[in-house]
Formats: structure tokens, C-alpha cells, sequence
């Protein structure tokens, strides 16, 4: 099971768990904020893996499975059961016969089936490929040799069966936005691109592009007695002294706080008891593309991990508000292990290492990255003159962050610098360094490793939960000798979050993305 590691700060304890003490009120506004950059990618979910556009989607959409921030694991959503045979491959879910679409129509197995079979054209790379794959029939559907995922098997309206490839939990492939149930007859249609229909606690009112979305209460939502907020309203925020200025002047009641914010409020008697953190299952990184000759060796990419004093950057540009990075697995993985130590700030060392890969003098590369403060423009500058002295240059190539998604995603780059989702499931998580996952879906570095495979195919069929978390602490390992990144950071999320506010969960998959049926603002929040 996910571990969570939770660090809550000041009184933001009892700003989380007052609404346990307080009867939920009907009504009002929610005002949330979309911190990750200038825009929202899309309003097909199912397009966009960007952490900006599940915040909306959160409230508008629904998969089969949801996350449980208390439990710390995902719990059943849109079934109200799995009965698993076949040795432990063979599920078969009793959806529940109560969820309705925006328009109005009843959801069924057909609206599933259908959604993860689109979700595999392989034409169009969806990012969630990468959790449908583990599906039987699948990939063959991925690679246009079948055009029905063959391990889908529809019952009745209420009733289908999922047979996986691997011995592992759905829940933790089937919870997220990016596999999002779309309606069927719907979903196809042009118009859908523009006004969305899912089964979330609420439904789409508008999208004002680089401003906002709106959404209203869906009525027939299935969970009696909620959604208790009559709207929401996402603002794109992607400036850390806009969010803070509107805070501070009541006019939003989420607010992702940067380094020199989380120092700032933490000051602050006013805003102190505002904030909320949590460790994320997020892993900070420079990703190297072995395409480019330089890091193809592996000696070049562990020099950048000696060259760089990571933890000085931590401490004075990151404001603490970050965990050191050892290999990819984070903190709150039941694989991190904690024997495993980070590469040392050694510049004596790299520069023997680029020595023996054959660059006594260094090399030049180019760095793609956004402005992003925790984990962008900001790191890389700092990181330059460490590199600079071992004898590598590197040129700075900046763009959007919706742009730095498409760049990652298709390769395009010699190295970049981003953050990544690396939980809740240690399987999961690896398997994007697995050779069959496609770069377009996580493998960004487009990393091949027949060991890390073999690690990776063991674990997955393994029944004992004890030798499936060694396995998968060898391929982390493998991970930490071969370098294909520098590991930087595993993210400590901090948010204010306004006293009217009530419910707000401790979601360590992003603490952004809130079950919002769950959210409610009492009579002092000032939008009404």
C-alpha cells in the first residue's frame, strides 16, 4: 500500500480538519487557482497529462477508480465492485447503475469500454496509454493490429470484465484524469472539444482561454447531498506575485506557494495558519536524451549528478521546500529505499568520468526549460556555472510549460528539466523506464535497459508483495547506476488555503487536484 508522509504546517492541521467539527454548508462559491502555467492545455482530458488541467477536471470528470487522500490509495468510483479471479489477473467490475453524464444520458459498460479503447489509438498518443497498456489486447490496439482491446469483455450494461498482464492493483492505473469514462455517442463529436460532458460533481459552464473555467452543480451527481458548492471557478494563475496579491486580497481561495512565498507566510502572523503541505509523490529531474552522442554514456550523465551541488540548491533556492532525490522512486513509495544514498557534490569526480567517456574538455548542449520557480529557469541558472566548471556548457532554451509537455513527450530535445508524477505505485512509476513504454507516454528519455525490463516483467507477475518490492528496489536502483537524469528533487507541495475553505485534503498525488464534492466554504467567504 502507498505510504503517505505528511507534513502539515503550523495550524494549517486545524484548517484541514475543521470541517469534521462543522456541519458541510450548501451553497456558494469555490474559487480555486491553476498555478502551472498561462494556460489550460485542452478540454479533452484524455489529451493532456499536465497537472494544470486536472485541477478542472477533477470536478467535471470521473474514472473508474478515485483517490483516497485519508486512506492514501485508490478506492472504487464508478463500480461498486471487483471480483478478481484468473490467479489475479481477471477483474470483474458491477458498475454502479446511478452515474449519469452532463447530458443527462445513464453511464454503462459500453462508455468504458469505448473510453479505453480510444485512449489507445495509437495514432494519437494519449498520455494514458501508458496505464490502459496493462491491459491484455492493449497494446496490439496501440500498434493498429487489432481495433478492440481484446481483454475487454462487456457482460451487460452494468457488468464488465478487465483482464490485465500483470499481477497489479487497477486501482492504481485506472484513477486518474487521464483515464477519465467520456460518454460514448458524445465524446466523438467536434462540440465535445468545446463544451465537455463528463460525471463529476460538476458540469462545464464556460472557458474563457488564459482566464478561467466555470462549472455549476450537477444535480444528478451520484453521491447523495453533494456536491455542497453551487460553482467553481478555476483561474489560470500562473504567476506566483499574482496568486499572492490576489490571496491576500480575498479574492481566491487556493493559492500554490513557491519557495520565497513558503518562507514569506510562514513569517506572516496573518497568512502562518493558512498553509497546508504535504511530500508529493513528484520527482523533480534534467532528463537526457541518449540520442544526443554525449549522454548516450553513462559516465557523462552520472558526472552531471557529481558536478551539480544539489543540495545547496535545495537549501537556498528551493527554500527547504523539497526532499533530496536519490534515485527515482520518492519518499512516500513502498519501494523508496532508505539504505540508498544520493550522488555526492564531487567536481573532482565528474571530470574524471567525462575524462574517461572521452571529454577531457567537456561539451556543449542545449537545456530546455519553462520559467517554473521550484523547479525551472531558476534551478537551471544555478545549475550552469556547476557545470561550467567541469567543462560542460549548456545553452538555455526556454518556453511555455504547455510547450515543455509536447517537448518532452515527442523527444525533441537534448535535455530538459521537469517534474514528474513517481507514485502512488512504485510499478507504475518504473514502468515508464520499461523499453515497450513509448517515449510519448512517460518513457521521455526513451530509456532501454534489458536488466531494468527483466526486474520490471518479474515483479509484475509476482504474487508475494515482499519480493515484488525487492524487485522493484533493484530496477530503482538500476535507475540510480545508469543516470539517465539528474536527480534533483521529490516535492514537498505547500498551498494556502482561506479559512472558509473546508475539506481540503492532504492529496500527496498533487495537492491541487481535490475530490471537490468534498469542499465547502461557510457563510464568511466573501463569494457568494
Amino acid at each position: 500500500m502507498f505510504r503517505i508522509v505528511a507534513i502539515i504546517a503550523g495550524l494549517g492541521l486545524a484548517l484541514v480538519a475543521s470541517a469534521e467539527a462543522q456541519t458541510p454548508r450548501k451553497g456558494g462559491t469555490i474559487r480555486m487557482t491553476a498555478p502551472y502555467g498561462s494556460s489550460f492545455t485542452s478540454l479533452d482530458i484524455l489529451t493532456t497529462q499536465r497537472a494544470q488541467d486536472e485541477i478542472y477536471a477533477k470536478a467535471l470528470h470521473r474514472s473508474l477508480y478515485i483517490w483516497n487522500s485519508t486512506e492514501g490509495k485508490p478506492v472504487l468510483e464508478l463500480a461498486k465492485e471487483d471480483v478478481v479471479s484468473g490467479g489475479g489477473l481477471v477483474h470483474t467490475f458491477k458498475l454502479r447503475d446511478d452515474a449519469y453524464f452532463h447530458n443527462g444520458r445513464k453511464m454503462t459498460a459500453d462508455d468504458i469500454i469505448w473510453t479505453y479503447n480510444r485512449i489507445m489509438d495509437g495514432t494519437k498518443a494519449y498520455p494514458g496509454a501508458r496505464y490502459v497498456r496493462v491491459i491484455e489486447g492493449a497494446a496490439a490496439v496501440e500498434k493498429g493490429q487489432a481495433k478492440e482491446i481484446s481483454g475487454l469483455k462487456k457482460i451487460d450494461d452494468f457488468t464488465f470484465e478487465m483482464k490485465l498482464t500483470e499481477k497489479v492493483d487497477p486501482g492504481f492505473y485506472f484513477w486518474n484524469a487521464i483515464t477519465s469514462i467520456y460518454p460514448a455517442d458524445e465524446a466523438a463529436k467536434e462540440s465535445f472539444l468545446q463544451k465537455p460532458i463528463g460525471l463529476g460533481p460538476f458540469k462545464f459552464v464556460e472557458h474563457v482561454p488564459g482566464s478561467r473555467i466555470v462549472l455549476e452543480r450537477w444535480d444528478r451527481f451520484y453521491k447523495p447531498g453533494k456536491p455542497y458548492a453551487d460553482k467553481i471557478i478555476v483561474s489560470v494563475m500562473g504567476e506566483a506575485a499574482a496568486r499572492d496579491v490576489a490571496f491576500r486580497n480575498k479574492e481566491i481561495d487556493t493559492s500554490v506557494l513557491g519557495p520565497a512565498q513558503y518562507v514569506a507566510y510562514q513569517n506572516d502572523a496573518d497568512l502562518k495558519g493558512t498553509v497546508v503541505e504535504v511530500a508529493e509523490v513528484f520527482t523533480r529531474y534534467m532528463g537526457m536524451n541518449p540520442a544526443f552522442k554525449p549522454f548516450a554514456d553513462k559516465r557523462v550523465r552520472q558526472a552531471i549528478n557529481y558536478a551539480i551541488d544539489t543540495d545547496l540548491i535545495i537549501n537556498k533556492l528551493v527554500k527547504g521546500k523539497a526532499y533530496r532525490a536519490t534515485s527515482w522512486l520518492p519518499l512516500t513509495s513502498t519501494a523508496y529505499d532508505k539504505a540508498m544514498k544520493p550522488y555526492a557534490f564531487d567536481p573532482a569526480k565528474a571530470k574524471q568520468l567525462l575524462a574517461d567517456a572521452g571529454y577531457p574538455s567537456g561539451f556543449e548542449f542545449e537545456w530546455t526549460t519553462s520559467q517554473n520557480e521550484s523547479w525551472g529557469l531558476p534551478i537551471v541558472s544555478a545549475v550552469i556555472p556547476m557545470l561550467d566548471r567541469v567543462g560542460i556548457k549548456a545553452k538555455v532554451k526556454q518556453v511555455e510549460t504547455a510547450v515543455l509537455a509536447e517537448v518532452v513527450r515527442s523527444g525533441d530535445y537534448q535535455a530538459f528539466v521537469y517534474s514528474q508524477a513517481t507514485g502512488p505505485d512504485p510499478q507504475a512509476a518504473l514502468k515508464c523506464f520499461h523499453s515497450s513504454t513509448p517515449q510519448s507516454a512517460c518513457n521521455y528519455m526513451n530509456f532501454k535497459n534489458a536488466e531494468f525490463d527483466k526486474l520490471i516483467d518479474e515483479a509484475g507477475q509476482s504474487d508475494d508483495a515482499a519480493k515484488r518490492t525487492q524487485l522493484l528496489q533493484k530496477a530503482n536502483a538500476v535507475l540510480y547506476e545508469e543516470a539517465p537524469v539528474w536527480f534533483f528533487n521529490y516535492n514537498k507541495a505547500v498551498m494556502a488555503v482561506q479559512p472558509w475553505l473546508k475539506g481540503v485534503q492532504l492529496n500527496a498525488t498533487e495537492l491541487t487536484h481535490q475530490n471537490v464534492e468534498d469542499l465547502w466554504v461557510d457563510e464568511t467567504s466573501p463569494a457568494k
